[in-house]
């Protein structure tokens, strides 16, 4: 007879958090207009200067995330404008911090990543978001016919 080893699956369904007995996490965001900040801004204790403090649940998704910033920054309320999410993390290899992408929303549209919560893209305390906005083109080029 063969013992075998049944690992617990770990996307198990995700319990919400109960927000009224949860003590909230402090989320330091960064805001850039149209990339991401480098990740040397982040190095020897610095950060970049446009900090947002959001205190918040791990069970937040991205657009809750979305709807906070868009309370605090006027421009990026227009229909389409793109947030662009990425996790800032310490490397343990090197004395610095890696980015991961961590998904997208659009303002306006629904998306896949709307309902990624911050658990679900592995963030730890401590970790700081860093999301790229990138306002809606304002106008489209349009062709021109060939004078031929």
């Amino acid at each position: 007879m063969t013992s075998t080893v049944i690992a617990a699956d770990e996307k198990s369904e995700e319990r919400p958090v109960d927000r009224e007995r949860t003590c909230p996490l402090l989320l330091r965001v960064f805001l850039s207009n149209g990339r991401h900040h480098s990740t040397n801004e982040y190095a020897r204790g610095n950060v970049p200067s446009n900090e947002l403090q959001i205190y918040t649940w791990m069970d937040a998704n991205l657009r809750e995330l979305t709807n906070l910033v868009k309370e605090v920054n006027p421009e990026a309320r227009r229909k389409g404008t793109l947030f662009d999410f990425a996790l800032v993390y310490p490397d343990i290899r090197t004395p610095g911090y890696r980015m991961r992408d961590i998904g997208s929303t659009c303002c306006g549209q629904k998306g896949v990543d709307d309902a990624k919560t911050l658990s679900q893209s592995r963030f730890q305390i401590g970790d700081y978001l860093d999301i790229a906005i990138t306002p809606p083109q304002t106008r489209i080029p349009q062709r021109r016919p060939r004078p031929y």
